[in-house]
């Protein structure tokens, strides 16, 4: 922040001072005779009320900071030249007032009080607004914090308040939360404390002589008031040690947090709710007090930053709202007493600066004092309205009283000369508009629910409400009497307008209503003296075609003696050519329009251009609507929707908007400049919500839209001119309505008249509506009625009752037309479904029809949308599902029955890239250690071996190679995995015993992916071969399955053919195509193609039989011989040879079975579906009887019988062939069946085993990304111990620097201390020689008045108001070190005064010895202020030194820290985890638990420890008892080692051994049940734990307000959108505002650019001058100093001699003339006694 200079805005239109005075001025322009308007504001606090004085409060509103004298109620405005008022704070020893404005980049004002003047400005660098300001207690610092997007607090020196200005610091938040409460401390100046809603106390301390603020933060407890005893968050000592994963490292080290976040790092699951502080208070003690929003009271030691908790002493009821309590404290215990109620919750508390009264502000703004010892101690001081002031209007003449009318229904009656309330009348429902009858002493309050409220306002102290009109459901938007005060005019959202009589003695009689539009803008009259009708213009928008409607239609002025038949419907409704409605509409969307007095003139002000039309109506009638052209048009310099008003003489125009600039002009001279422009409210705001002017236009009141200030302005000046017309107007006016005003005066002032014409009129009403009704309606209650809804009623009574006839007359013939139709839908239902008609198409209203047919067309269109785009948007994610995870795999997943493959993907470029690269590192490395095997192989050979072969050396190079190769495979058990089974190349691996550098373990980790990735496909490969020979074998079945079919119908077995068939997990693109036979709903068809299969299907039908009857040889091929040319093999069993039913009895049983075997009923085949085959002739005679058969016949029958028995022969061998083939066939699919199995029972294994490969190469990768991990923490913990180291190192610095700081300035202070001491000895020790020339007894008379001093008393005033505050003065202050220094020299004064001096003393020597001992207490008085600031710049000394300390301790543990850090880091490199392989088995334990230390453990194989353990037991079986000695072997498996431990037993005979035995498989179960229980134990706490914790979360969930609203409000996104939009328009307003300055300050750059260029060429002009000169200079020099030196001296020595003799002359003369004054004193003195009369005792 920085201090700036603010240019003096001396504008001709708007400048706004504040006077100590009551009223601010507010000047005006003189360029219209003079006219300037005076001001007071009324508005209620809704920020915090401070105290300037121990008398004077302050309160920001809207645009004006408002300061209110106790004693005198008076009230003093201050206005903010830059809008809306920000954030305010007050410092009261100073009495100095600072506040914000709100704009971009707002700026802090600071004005003096009382005079109100500004002492600086400050700018920083916040974008949007300040959220708090605070004084330093004795004002030497201030301190703001400010809101989004920085959060910064600032804190800014201030040197005798506008002299300098020095930032100190800005510092940012620690987590972006805004503080509640900035307040300082009264006895320790320059300290501060911050309460944030993060759940913490800040403690910031401004020390002396220090360019930055201390902090100390205080973390407070739970939310039951328990301490959390927290670990230390950088250096936490209680972790344990992991001996197999590494160092344990803090939660930041692990999160990868190596700033200043990872000082206060805490995990979601480690946070606790803490208690949100919401207040705080000192105590005399500098301890703090701090309230907690869940009920808690805590207080904080400032020194020390510890919290306690307070207990309460007893329990006390509930607190609610409006109720204050005061507490007593002692020690760690509070009672709690009730002190105050009031009505409305209480938002604020504040004690004055005498701590005598206590300020208490309620949430509606609400000001009491509470006066400590008083006889009323409560004293009302501001009593605010309830709700936004959302109408005004004055109470006719408009000079002394106004009402004011507010959201909530209150209706208030204020003082013009004042504002305060005389009167209040409580509506109780919502109000909308307010407007007062200029004829009457009566005004109208719309409201929501659709009611008018008519007020009696002659007793300005208790108005009343005399009459209420019910008009519409629809809420009253505008009231507005005409300006003679006849009619009053109602406009509801409907776009209803009501005409109602304003006179009270008539009731309010409602004329009629008119209709217009909707969302009606403003309502505008024009009712001169003179005329005899009153013109109404009505504004509504048109906002889809961008124009304004204006309306216009008069009444005339006689209407109330009109019969209302003449000149409304029935229904109320206003007739058109009665009222002269014309209708025009305009260009422009007009925000408001009035209607001129004279020339049929309209004035309109533009909502979307800032410019004022004025528009011309035709003087010829027109139907129809008009399009006004604007005549003129003037630009009105106001921005934002605006209103227009005429003056009540028509020769002015008013103009609001939203800018809040209240602009008055001549309506004849537009073009000209406005004679009054007054910023009263601002943009920030919404700008003037409504503006009011008396009829005189002497006072004018003006609202604002959001900030609830009220602004009374009044002509300080004002033309003769302007004045005598305006007056002369009003004064016409009030004596034309002095009689309507002294008749309906003296009826509203009789209560009884206008409560029986109520009465009557309600009677008579009641009668008409009684005497209206028909028998067939129901009598209404019409309290609860709208008067347009009775109206409505009335009308159709009416029409009831004259239509009756008419009406009964259609009812009965509406019944004999159902009873028709009745019948005609019974007759429908008993002829045929052909002749059936629907039920739809009795129905008569066609219309009807259409209309429900096309609703069901709109809804079947819709939902078939909704359908489509459901399926569009399943087939889009189906896509993307199948892109993912089918598409882009190369290895699609499959499974052969258990066994499924790898699915995999395709290896990216970056991948192989990486891989390659590895690999051809991997590789060099090879080559180069092949290399250094060579060089030492070549070393090692002996000479000789040089002189072989060149042949034999090349042998052992290969030799060599080979072994070197050989060397660089690895065991199974190193190596860690099986993955040389499946053929992976390992020899580019390193060992893990090798693996300590970073690099070499993310090589190894792309060497083992790319391991994990061959394996795969290794096996991928076998298992896509036992696919494919899958389907081979399937293919091979279905072919032997058809020749099985083919032998199961021939032999007519009644048995399934296995089919196999591949399963879906088998063929995975199944799931991706959906078959017809999946589809379980019936295929949707077209009408148009149902219609086409039913015109096509008979056609084809016919064509296909016809075919069939064409085809001559297929059918006697069928008829003939069965559809077949010959017989095959397998037709054997389907011959039948027929018998006659004669011969079936003769034929022997054997022929005749064989015969019915023969005829078994075979199915046929297709192709012998029409006959059987019959390949056996038979002979004719066989239809005849036996007995007449002949020896012929009966040699061929035996020779048929022989053919026959061949036949069946035949068969039966066939029939044994084929079952032998099908058994064949069946065997072999059971052997390919059976072998496919074994083939994928061996894959499965396979693929076990390439899973358990796969897993232990991924469990060698997690174990190198672990310890990559590790390392990356250790480093992250390293790199925060630098930073952390660098910070203190810093901080070190600073420290040193501000004791060596401290210390210089200790010591140059002492030194001026012990100079002021030594100066005072001085002056104690000179003292006789100072008086040397006294006589010695007068010396020592004076030594002893030297010596004495003062006594200083104090007032008793003082005392009294000390014992009043608790805190006091501050020791050592300015203010209380002038005090007292003035009320000791004013001590002084009395000791030097004439009558203290001895007698006989010289007075000259009296006056010497009074200023030696005033210079002497002086100097006493410094050297003891001097030692009190010694001694405080010593304490502070001392405790940098202690914080410097501090900071060294901590450096030092931070170095301890970081050595035990590098020494884990080293041991973690250096331990490695390696992954060995061992076999799986039974194994025994021993009961011990098992240790971690591998020190002294041996890797033994298995296999030996099982052979000596076989060896032990068969000893055991079959020794006999002389065998001892012996050991049994036990051995325990784990993943990093074989434990073996042996223990001995003696084994002394055969039943010993097996007993032992026994007993270790029995010990053996035992222990392994007794660690299962203890397992299921601790399961069973664990979960028990969890469960209690789950309840405590739940118990402690907390649920704040704002979640509170986010529910209750419904339309909560609304809100937040409603407010982004309001910002965003603002942020558009100020754009345009910031461009504009930037064009006047690039113009202005242009002129003083132009300007500096006339500068440089004066500069230029001028240097050239100056050369000149300093060469004459210098030539005239060089002459002085040749002949002019001894002149000079000479002149000076004649000077110097002069003077002397003028002083020796001066001194005789004053010793004579002391001489002389010694004498006349002696004879004065002489005189004196002489004249003294002479008391002789008698």
């Amino acid at each position: 922040m920085s201090q700036g200079r603010e240019r003096d805005e001396v504008t001709a239109t708007a400048s706004a001072t504040a006077t100590a005075s009551a009223s601010a001025t507010v000047s005006a322009s003189a360029h219209y005779s003079g006219a300037s308007l005076s001001l007071w504001v009324q508005g209620f606090p809704s920020q915090n009320v401070h105290f300037v004085n121990d008398q004077t409060i302050c309160y920001p509103s809207g645009n004006y900071v408002i300061f209110i004298n106790l004693e005198t109620k008076k009230k003093t405005v201050l206005q903010c030249i830059n809008g809306i008022v920000g954030v305010v704070a007050t410092n009261v020893p100073g009495e100095v007032v600072a506040f914000s404005d709100r704009r971009l980049k707002p700026v802090i004002y600071i004005y003096s009080f009382p005079s109100l003047t500004r002492r600086t400005k400050l700018k920083g660098d916040i974008l949007l607004d300040y959220t708090l300001l605070c004084f330093s207690y004795c004002g030497t610092y201030l301190a703001s914090y400010s809101s989004l997007p920085e959060f910064e607090l600032a804190l800014c020196a201030l040197w005798e308040l506008g002299s300098q200005c020095h930032l100190v610091q800005e510092i940012k938040p620690w987590d972006g939360c805004e503080p509640d409460v900035l307040q300082p401390h009264e006895l320790a100046p320059n300290v501060f404390v911050e309460l944030q809603r993060g759940e913490r106390v800040d403690h910031r301390k401004k020390q002396p002589g220090a360019s930055f603020p201390d902090k100390g933060s205080v973390k407070l407890p739970l939310e039951d008031g328990s301490v959390l005893n927290e670990t230390d968050v950088l250096f936490p000592t209680s972790l344990q040690k992991d001996l197999i994963y590494g160092p344990v490292l803090p939660l930041s080290a692990i999160a990868g947090l190596v700033g200043e976040e990872a000082e206060t790092f805490r995990p979601k699951d480690d946070i606790y709710p803490l208690l949100h502080p919401t207040m705080h208070c000192w105590t005399p003690s500098s301890d703090l007090y701090v309230g907690c929003e869940e009920g808690h009271l805590l207080m904080i030691n400032t020194e020390t930053l510890k919290v306690a908790v307070l207990q309460k002493a007893e329990d006390f009821p509930v607190p609610a709202d409006g109720v204050i309590y005061s507490f007593i404290i002692k020690d760690l215990k509070y009672q709690v007493k009730t002190f105050l109620e009031f009505d409305g919750p209480v938002t604020h508390l504040v004690f004055s600066p005498s701590y005598k009264m206590l300020l208490i502000q309620t949430d509606k703004g609400s000001v009491y004092i509470y006066t400590f010892g008083a006889e009323s101690p409560l004293d009302k001081l501001l009593d605010a309205s309830d709700g936004k002031v959302q109408a005004i209007s004055f109470i006719t003449p408009g000079t002394k009283h106004f009402l004011a009318l507010t959201s909530s229904g209150e209706v208030s009656i204020l003082s013009i000369e004042d504002c305060n309330c005389t009167g209040r009348i409580f509506l109780k429902t919502q109000a909308t508009s307010l407007a007062c009858c200029p004829s009457s002493p009566s005004a109208a309050v719309g409201t929501m629910d659709g009611y008018v409220y008519f007020l009696n306002t002659i007793d300005v102290e208790s108005p009343q409400v005399i009459h209420e009109a019910f008009l519409s459901q629809s809420p009253v938007k505008i009231l507005t009497y005409d300006q003679r005060g006849i009619f009053l005019l109602v406009g509801t959202e409907e776009g209803n307008i009501f005409v109602i009589d304003a006179r009270p003695s008539k009731s309010f009689q409602i004329f009629g209503y008119t209709e217009t539009g909707k969302d009606i803008l403003q309502i505008s009259t024009v009712s001169v003296v003179e005329s005899d009708v009153v013109e109404v213009l009505v504004l509504s928008p048109l906002p889809e075609m961008g124009r304004s409607r204006l309306e216009y239609f008069t009444l005339p002025a006689m209407l109330p003696q009109v019969v209302p038949e003449n000149f409304s419907d029935e229904r109320g409704r206003l007739k058109d050519d009665f009222t002269h409605k014309y209708l025009y509409e305009v260009e422009h969307m007009l925000s408001s329009a009035v209607l001129g007095f004279a020339g049929s003139k309209i004035f309109g002000f533009c909502s979307q251009v800032p410019y004022i039309c004025s528009y011309t109506m035709p003087v010829k009638e027109h139907t129809g609507v008009c399009v006004l052209k604007p005549s003129q048009k003037v630009q009105s310099k106001q921005y934002g929707a605006g209103t227009i008003y005429m003056s009540s003489h028509g020769l002015w125009l008013m103009t609001i908007a939203k800018c809040g600039i209240l602009c008055i002009r001549d309506m004849f001279s537009l073009m000209d400049e406005t004679f009054v422009r007054c910023r009263s409210h601002s943009h920030q705001g919404r700008g003037i919500q409504n503006m009011k002017m008396s009829m005189d236009g002497q006072h004018i009141l003006v609202n604002g839209k959001d900030d609830n200030t009220l602004v009374y302005l009044k002509w300080k000046r004002l033309g003769a001119n302007i004045a005598s017309e305006i007056f002369e107007h009003c004064h016409q006016l009030i004596l034309s309505l002095s009689k309507t005003m002294e008749m309906e005066s003296e009826y509203l002032a009789s209560p009884g008249d206008f409560q029986n014409a109520q009465e009557e009129d309600t009677d008579f009403q009641q009668k008409k509506m009684s005497s209206d009704s028909s028998e067939e309606e129901v009598v209404i209650d019409h309290k609860t009625i709208p008067w347009i809804q009775q109206k409505m009623e009335e009308a159709v009574k009416k029409e009831v009752r004259i239509f009756s006839p008419r009406r009964k007359e259609i009812k009965r013939g509406i019944k004999e037309l159902a009873k028709i139709i009745a019948m005609m839908m019974e007759e429908n239902e008993k002829v045929d479904i052909i002749a059936k008609l629907d039920e739809q198409e009795f129905c008569l209203d066609a219309d009807e029809l259409e209309r429900l047919h096309d609703e069901c067309e709109e809804e079947l269109a819709k939902i078939r949308k909704d359908v489509e785009m459901h399926n569009l948007a399943k087939s889009y994610l189906t896509e993307l599902i199948k892109e993912e995870c089918w598409n882009s795999m190369a290895v699609k997943g499959r499974a052969l029955k258990v066994v499924d493959n790898f699915p995999m993907k395709e290896r990216t470029e970056e991948e192989l890239q990486e891989l390659n690269k590895v690999k051809q590192q991997k590789k060099t490395e090879i080559e180069c250690l092949k290399s250094k095997l060579r060089r030492e192989i070549v070393e090692v050979q002996s000479a000789a071996t040089l002189v072989k072969k060149h042949h034999e050396e090349e042998d052992e190079e290969e030799e060599d190679e080979e072994k070197v190769v050989k060397s660089t495979s690895l065991p199974n058990y190193l190596l860690g995995s099986l993955s040389t089974d499946f053929g992976a190349d390992t020899s580019l691996l390193t060992s893990q015993l090798e693996l300590h550098s970073r690099e070499e373990k993310i090589n190894q980790i792309v060497l083992l992916k790319d391991i994990i990735y061959n394996i795969k496909r290794t096996f991928n490969s076998e298992f896509e071969a036992a696919y494919k020979q899958k389907e081979i074998e399937i293919a091979r079945v279905k072919e032997k399955n058809v020749r099985i079919a083919e032998i199961i119908s021939d032999l007519e077995l009644d048995e399934a053919v296995w089919q196999p068939v591949f399963e879906d997990n088998e063929k995975p693109e199944r799931a991706l195509v959906v078959e017809d036979d999946e589809i379980s709903f019936k295929k949707y068809i077209a009408p148009w193609q149902k219609s086409k299969s039913e015109f096509v299907t008979p056609y084809d039908m016919e064509r296909l039989q016809q075919a069939r009857i064409s085809d001559a040889r297929q059918r006697g091929l069928m008829d003939m011989m069965g559809g077949v040319l010959e017989v095959k093999k397998e037709d054997i069993l389907r011959m039948v040879r027929c018998l006659p039913d004669v011969l079936a009895e003769k034929i022997p049983t054997r022929i005749r079975f064989c015969h019915f075997r023969v005829q078994s009923p075979l199915k046929p085949s297709p192709s012998q579906s029409h006959r059987n085959l019959e390949v056996i002739p038979q002979p004719a005679f066989m239809a005849k009887a036996d007995a007449l058969w002949s020896e012929e016949e009966r040699k061929q029958f035996k020779e048929y019988e022989k053919k026959v028995k061949e036949l069946n022969e035949e068969r039966d061998k066939y029939r044994k062939s084929l079952e032998a083939e099908l058994k064949k066939l069946q065997n072999s699919i059971q052997e390919s069946t059976q072998n496919f199995d074994e083939h994928l029972k061996r894959l499965f294994e396979r693929r076990v085993k390439a899973e358990m490969v796969v897993n232990q190469e991924e469990l060698k990768i997690n174990n190198i990304v672990f310890s990559l991990l590790l390392d990356e923490e250790l480093s992250s913990r390293e790199q925060f111990l630098n930073n952390y180291l660098s910070k203190k190192q810093e901080e070190k610095t600073k420290t040193s620097e501000a004791i060596q700081k401290a210390r210089e300035d200790l010591d140059v202070f002492k030194e001026h201390h012990d100079n002021l001491v030594a100066e005072d000895k001085i002056l104690d020790r000179s003292f006789k020689k100072e008086f040397s020339d006294v006589a010695g007894h007068y010396v020592d008379v004076l030594y002893k008045l030297f010596k004495r001093r003062p006594r200083v008393h104090k007032q008793k005033t003082q005392t009294d108001v000390t014992t009043l505050v608790p805190y006091g003065d501050r020791p050592g202050s300015a203010k209380l070190n002038k005090e007292n220094f003035a009320q000791l020299m004013k001590s002084m004064d009395e000791l030097d005064n004439i009558n203290n001096m001895p007698e006989g003393l010289d007075p000259s020597v009296w006056e010497h010895f009074c200023i030696t001992r005033r210079a002497k207490v002086e100097n006493e008085y410094k050297v003891k202020q001097k030692a009190a600031c010694l001694l405080e710049m010593t304490t502070f000394l001392r405790k940098r030194m202690e914080d410097d300390d501090a900071v060294q301790h901590e450096i030092e543990r931070v170095f301890h820290e970081l050595v035990r850090l590098q020494e884990e880091k080293v041991r973690f490199q250096v331990n490695l985890t390696v992954q060995i392989l061992l076999k799986q088995g039974q194994v025994e334990l021993e009961n011990f638990q098992l240790i971690l230390e591998y020190s002294d453990a041996i890797l033994i194989n298995k296999n030996i420890i099982e052979d000596l353990n076989s060896v032990i037991r068969g000893s055991a079986a079959n020794s006999p008892g002389w065998l001892k000695d012996h050991y049994v072997v036990k051995v325990g498996l784990t993943l990093e080692a074989i434990f073996v431990v042996i223990a001995s037993k003696e084994l002394e005979s055969q039943t010993q051994g097996q007993k032992k035995v026994a007993s270790m498989m029995e010990s053996k179960e035992v222990h392994k049940g007794i660690y299962q229980i203890e397992w299921e134990h601790k399961k069973m706490e664990m979960e028990m734990e969890d469960l209690n914790q789950k309840a405590w979360d739940i118990q402690m969930l907390f649920f704040s307000r704002d979640r509170q609203k986010y529910l209750n409000e419904p339309n909560y996104e609304n809100v937040i959108a409603i407010q982004i939009g309001i910002m965003e328009q603002t942020i558009s307003v100020i754009d345009k505002n910031h461009k504009k300055n930037v064009d006047n300050c690039k113009k202005l750059l242009k002129k003083l650019g132009r300007y500096s260029i006339q500068k440089d060429v004066a500069n230029y002009t001028l240097s050239c001058n100056l050369r000149e000169e300093l060469v004459a200079v210098s030539e005239r020099q060089d002459i002085c100093n040749v002949i002019g030196s001894k002149l000079t001296c000479e002149k000076i020595a004649k000077e110097r001699y002069d003077n002397l003799m003028k002083q020796q002359k001066l001194t005789s003369i004053s010793k004579q003339q002391a001489e002389q004054i010694s004498i006349l004193q002696a004879e004065v003195e002489r005189l004196r006694m002489k004249t003294f009369p002479a008391l002789v005792p008698m």
